[in-house]
């Protein structure tokens, strides 16, 4: 048995060791780390707590990052071995067809879907997981399943107009979240969510999937605890924590989902239609290869479908809003739309409405002041290094840049905090704009599911405002249409909701 006093000096002695080699990580990251000459924020070079404070306060590191720009110039040291980047042209650089800047996996992996083809680090894993999984989202395969996208955006019409006539208004905030969700759950597994269906479009799952934002910024600062987090019983993550409770929900809700498509695969049972993951379960689709398994897909799933509550839904409620808070905007929107269209019950043809020069205007604005993801997409230098603004960094370094910096650069975008879609109507400058507009990401990490996308804004835009040219809702302070970051942007809480409601 070890003496109290010898204890306590075993303790004192440890203490210390602690204390030295804090002392010791701090001296090297600000004096003789290949980042050392990078300005930035001392606390953020010297420890990762940094950026995670400004993350658990709602996920504002975004707009820190930005202050940071301002007071250091472009590129500013955020981490201890990640710098961010704000000139625009260095997004070329790293974000592009054939890129050898791989994911950051200390930041992705805070998603818990290892298998999935989005968080997958190496370019050279990702290119032959994303080969599988591109011909169920290129155009071709759009233009063919169109109608699923056409239907979901009728049923939001029809629900428009239940409302007007009962309650007088409707929250197309969920509205439009429930297009894209139904949209993606038909799409992959045959097997619509049905949120458009749902007297408030689902907003317990919409809840849910925001819920886990702050378990996104805990797991990445404290990875080693992620697994043992998710392995836990069910009952236990109850007790534990809320957003960690949401993010097994969703976990188990996609293995949900590709369990039953596996299970029909299996009794050789034919869908109304050959879906993702009906076509992925295959075994005639391996070619040779192990048809994958339901964990491995789950991920898959669980990536689709949270990216679709977000980003698409988002950029409608950012559309419909500025829309209808501009009459201007309005006016000339829907006399457009009735020259292409004079039948407002008529079919409205993806094709047709692509070529609207002011819908597109529209809806690329929209785009931008939606962002997508508004914070940061680290990726890592590869080999020899790279050089940005004159600063040599070396491999294995995280350099990252973000579409909320790119979309507000003054120079490209002047008043960009206005929702103007006259800057993308000359050809000339639509062209240099499109180069910035980073909504999808950009090269071979571009989202997958951009075509979808697209569809899903021009049909669900063009139908609901070929039927309504007198819509009204409340204008929201800039402050209430701020953005909280848990990777995708979602409004502040008690400002995401955004009523419409017919004029007199």
């Amino acid at each position: 048995m070890i003496p109290v006093s010898a204890g306590w000096l075993m303790a004192a002695i440890l203490l210390a060791v602690l204390i030295l080699r804090c002392v010791w990580v701090a001296v090297y990251r600000l004096f003789l780390h290949p980042l050392a000459n990078i300005p930035g924020p001392l606390l953020a070079r010297v420890t990762h707590l940094y950026a995670f404070w400004y993350n658990m306060q709602g996920g504002l590191f975004y707009l820190q990052v930005q202050q940071l720009h301002g007071h250091y110039g472009p590129v500013v040291r955020i981490t201890p071995e990640e710098i961010h980047l704000s000139d625009p042209e260095n997004c070329e650089k790293i974000y592009f067809i054939g890129s050898r800047y791989g994911k950051d996996p200390s930041f992705y992996g805070a998603f818990g879907t290892k298998k999935a083809t989005f968080t997958t680090p190496s370019p050279d894993i990702h290119r032959v997981k994303r080969t599988v999984l591109n011909p169920f989202f290129s155009r071709k395969k759009v233009l063919e399943l169109e109608e699923i996208v056409q239907e979901k955006a009728n049923k939001l019409v029809e629900r428009m107009q239940e409302a007007f006539g009962s309650t007088g208004s409707i929250d197309l905030h969920y509205g439009f979240r429930a297009v894209s969700v139904d949209v993606i759950t038909d799409y992959a597994f045959d097997n619509s969510y049905g949120f458009l269906d749902e007297q408030d479009f689902g907003v317990a799952f919409f809840d849910m999937i925001r819920g886990f934002g702050p378990a996104f910024w805990f797991f990445q600062q404290l990875p080693a605890v992620q697994d043992l987090a998710l392995k836990m019983p069910f009952w236990l993550s109850k007790l534990t924590s809320s957003a960690l409770t949401r993010m097994m929900l969703h976990h188990n809700g996609s293995r949900r989902q590709i369990a039953q498509v596996k299970n029909a695969v299996d009794r050789g049972e034919k869908g109304t239609r050959a879906t993702i993951f009906h076509k992925l379960l295959h075994p005639q689709a391996a070619e040779g290869h192990v048809v994958p398994t339901v964990e491995e897909l789950k991920d898959e799933a669980y990536i689709m479908v949270a990216a679709a509550a977000d980003t698409t839904g988002n950029a409608l409620t950012i559309a419909a809003y500025n829309i209808v808070q501009n009459p201007g905007i309005y006016e000339r929107l829907t006399e457009e739309l009735k020259q292409a269209f004079p039948d407002p019950d008529g079919r409205m043809d993806f094709v047709v409405l692509e070529k609207l020069p002011y819908l597109t205007a529209i809806i690329k604005e929209s785009l931008r002041l939606s962002c997508g993801v508004p914070g940061r997409l680290p990726r890592v230098v590869p080999d020899p290094g790279a050089e940005f603004n004159g600063y040599q960094v070396p491999t294995g370094t995280v350099v990252s840049m973000s579409s909320w910096i790119l979309h507000h650069n003054e120079s490209i975008f002047p008043c960009s905090e206005r929702f103007d879609p006259s800057r993308w109507i000359n050809s000339a400058q639509n062209k240099t704009l499109e180069r910035y507009l980073f909504s999808f990401s950009k090269g071979s990490r571009q989202c997958i599911g951009m075509p979808l996308a697209y569809c899903e804004l021009y049909v669900t835009l063009g139908r609901v405002f070929r039927r309504y040219n007198d819509l009204k809702t409340p204008r929201k302070s800039g402050k209430e249409l701020m953005y909280n970051d848990y990777f995708s942007s979602y409004h502040t809480k008690g400002n995401n909701k955004f009523v419409f409601e017919r004029g007199s």
